[in-house]
């Protein structure tokens, strides 16, 4: 039977997407079927390159009696290769997404192996799993997140200029904070969270007359033409048009601020706290559905454990980007390497010189997806040749390879998500 074989792949439509073809999942989507009918009003937040319960990706190939792949890797569990079957018990253990980022995703952290068997004891119906969930994203347009603590000095800066941060903390907390010296990170860390639990518990009512204060005096200091950066004005007033009277809106001032350029990759590791704020990337994570939210969102929210979970060590917003490295073998290959065993991601840019390219074997059940380029595969696994162009996805079992024969005038860009044990 055939090992390598295309996937149409799941759309979620959450209402942080961008809609229309403004989303790079609906591009995508258009592009890979030409039948595709994509509405201009919907959000196409995140597409779904997996076995997940939730969104498996259905097989295109009519010669193949299982429908989706979730179905195809439960009766041939080898593969996923040896090694993988074995660490992760017959399951494909992450899951590869495309998302289109519109408005912020909420303030969250996804929790350890630990936390997680706990919660999901505990709270089944709003933690579905015992698995951690570790994520990687990779920016394909200019891409921002919030992520992790910010340098305690430039919080600090922040609690002396936000007079409304600093009420919402309370003058015992924030002194506690600004006397807390680098010579001690356990003192800075806990006052950090001091700092942090009081602002994310305080008293509704008492937050929101804070934020509308606030917003209002940003308001008219931008109108008059007056620097605001020193309040983080522009995106606080950004995502106080988004979620209004959401608490959410203080975390700006203790969450770095990331960017990334296309191809700059940001890692979250367990109890990371995070937001992605816009733009467009590929994601991969380990298959599981635990996140822990505290706002910027409608959804349950449950600030008591996301305080006690988080990671409260300052770091700037530069240590946050994750660094890929070029494959020593080929030098197409980009490896971004996270340091958990759940999966990995290849970045492969084939330059325009070259005509035949192989997608080399990995000892891995392997998602290669296409963002830029066309070309015929060939694969000893496949049933035929396969057309690749932008938007398609293919599905490759461990240790088989494909070969490419390309037919754009510019090369390639695919990424391509994998288990590396």
């Amino acid at each position: 039977p055939p090992a390598v074989f295309p996937l149409s792949c799941v759309v979620q439509s959450y209402s942080w997407g961008k809609v229309g073809l403004e989303s790079e999942v609906a591009r995508l989507v258009a592009s890979s079927d030409p039948l595709a009918h994509i509405q201009p009003d919907r959000p196409y937040a995140e597409l779904w390159m997996g076995a997940h319960p939730r969104g498996d990706a259905v097989i295109r190939d009519n010669r193949i009696p299982q429908k989706t792949l979730g179905q195809w890797i439960a009766d041939n569990p080898a593969c996923l290769g040896a090694k993988v079957k074995d660490a992760f018990q017959g399951h494909l253990p992450f899951l590869f997404k495309v998302l289109s980022v519109n408005t912020a995703l909420s303030i969250q952290a996804h929790p350890n192996k630990e936390l997680a068997a706990k919660l999901h004891a505990q709270f089944p119906e709003h933690y579905p799993d015992a698995n951690h969930k570790p994520e990687m994203a990779i920016a394909l347009t200019p891409f921002e997140g919030l992520c992790g603590f910010r340098p305690v000095e430039e919080i600090v800066s922040f609690l002396q200029s936000v007079p409304e941060l600093r009420a919402l903390i309370g003058e015992v907390a924030v002194e506690q904070l600004e006397r807390s010296g680098s010579d001690d990170p356990r003192g800075v860390s806990a006052a950090l969270r001091v700092c942090f639990t009081r602002l994310m518990k305080s008293e509704k009512k008492f937050f929101v007359d804070q934020l509308n204060m606030l917003v209002k005096r940003i308001s008219q200091e931008a109108a008059e033409g007056k620097d605001t950066s020193g309040s983080n004005g522009d995106l606080l007033l950004r995502l106080h048009s988004q979620y209004p009277g959401d608490i959410g809106c203080f975390t700006i001032y203790f969450l770095n601020l990331v960017r990334l350029e296309p191809g700059e990759a940001m890692f979250l590791g367990a109890n990371e706290p995070h937001a992605y704020l816009h733009g467009d990337c590929v994601e991969c994570m380990a298959c599981s559905d635990n996140t822990v939210r505290a706002g910027l969102t409608p959804k349950f929210i449950d600030v008591l454990t996301l305080c006690e979970m988080l990671n409260y060590t300052p770091a700037p917003s530069s240590s946050k980007i994750f660094p890929a490295t070029q494959s020593q073998l080929d030098p197409s290959v980009y490896l971004y390497d996270p340091p958990v065993p759940d999966f990995a991601i290849m970045r492969i840019e084939i330059p325009a010189s070259i005509k035949l390219y192989l997608v080399s074997a990995v000892d891995s059940a392997s998602i290669l997806l296409v963002i830029q380029g066309t070309a015929v595969g060939t694969s000893t696994a496949a049933a035929s040749e396969m057309t690749l162009r932008r938007g398609s996805v293919l599905f490759i079992s461990a240790n088989e390879s494909i070969s490419l024969h390309l037919s754009s005038p510019d090369g390639m860009l695919l990424f391509r998500a994998c288990c590396l044990l």
